[in-house]
């Protein structure tokens, strides 16, 4: 069994795999050891951000920080938060109607640049054998390839998205597509208790 991080970012898994299906209340540690069997789970780590809810979705924010409790009740499982951040842009319109308009545009910054200067850290204080990268962004390119090739390290990555980035799957020691079979299989229970209480699974997402 390899000695194995996760490092998990939040979004690329959520808009990749997970918006739109049954699989919000997901149990990332059981996902990776459904897809990841010969590897030995030493720590997670999840970059995300705190949404801001839209209007017409004002539990959005209330139903991620009840997810986000889910998860920490996992051994061995870190939060680490980024930002969003919102300002005006002036867009094209779509033809026939031309022009422009100022729209509002909301960016979540942070994971990525967290995510790859964790994988780095963790890499050369010797903190695990194989990192595995659960997202599908070329942006992670570098530290994927300096883990691998200056560190000695097993780099793969768990792909939540329907077309694999090229780079990545050239770099990577491996890549597995995270399906729809896996995620049914990883659900937390309905009820979940830690120090707090007693908690459940949003009604709806």
């Amino acid at each position: 069994m390899v000695n194995t991080n996760i490092y998990v970012d939040g979004f690329n898994l959520y808009y990749g795999a997970i918006k739109g299906t049954p699989y919000h209340w997901l149990n990332i540690a059981e996902m990776c050891r459904l897809l990841l069997p010969q590897h030995s789970l030493h720590r997670i780590k999840y970059f995300t951000a705190l949404v801001t809810p839209r209007p017409g979705d004002p539990d959005q924010l209330t139903r991620q920080q009840t997810y986000l409790r889910a998860l920490q009740t996992l051994p061995d499982l870190t939060i680490i938060y980024g930002h969003f951040l919102s300002h005006e842009v002036m867009m094209p319109l779509a033809a026939p109607a031309g022009g422009f308009a100022k729209v509002i545009k909301t960016e979540e910054k942070g994971s990525d640049v967290n995510l790859a200067t964790h994988l780095l850290h963790d890499g050369y204080q010797n903190d695990f054998e194989a990192a595995v990268v659960v997202s599908n962004d070329s942006d992670l390119l570098a530290s994927i390839q300096i883990a691998k090739t200056e560190l000695g390290k097993v780099v793969g990555v768990l792909n939540p998205q329907k077309h694999p980035a090229r780079v990545l799957m050239a770099n990577a020691t491996f890549m597995k597509q995270i399906r729809p079979g896996v995620l049914a299989k990883s659900l937390f229970p309905p009820t979940l208790t830690d120090a707090r209480g007693t908690f459940s699974k949003p009604a709806t997402w």
